[in-house]
């Protein structure tokens, strides 16, 4: 379900999104036009993604998402809509990457989560979903690779 968790640190990398507070349920209704305006955004200001989406999820509470949908970018983004820049920050994470469709993603995450608390790593309370294989590469779920970050404390 997930190739071998490692430690790494990342580094900051300019973003252009869109923050959405939102019920979990109404996640899959509101995901895909929420890309499709950051994408026409992004070309009205000739600006090109670094590759697929992320959701940096800032906070989970109960029920809701709380998170940035984006897309890393080499240039800054000017705030047009509900777009705006931002920025991944450079962390110590724990990192892994799921294979399958996204259904499969809360048991990929108790899985990770799972290999954390056995190595004793103090997890942050952001974590950030890569979404590098899926729709826009594959008609295949099965080959849908999503890269799962966890930021960790200390």
């Amino acid at each position: 379900m997930i190739d071998k968790p490692k430690i790494v640190t990342t580094e900051q990398q300019l973003t252009a999104v869109i923050h959405l507070t939102i019920p979990r349920e109404q996640m899959p209704a509101l995901f895909a036009p929420a890309l499709e305006e950051l994408l026409a955004t992004l070309a009205t200001q000739q600006i090109a993604p670094e590759g697929a989406a992320f959701a940096y999820h800032l906070r989970m509470p109960p029920g809701m998402f709380d998170f940035e949908l984006g897309f890393v970018v080499k240039a800054t983004v000017a705030a047009s809509g509900r777009v705006k820049a931002s920025q991944l920050p450079a962390v110590k994470a724990a990192r892994t990457i799921y294979h399958g469709p996204y259904e499969g993603l809360p048991d990929a995450w108790g899985e990770f989560n799972n290999w954390m608390k056995a190595q004793n790593v103090k997890q942050a309370e952001d974590l950030i979903e890569h979404y590098v294989v899926g729709p826009q590469s594959t008609s295949n779920p099965a080959e849908y690779q999503t890269e799962l970050t966890r930021p960790l404390i200390g």
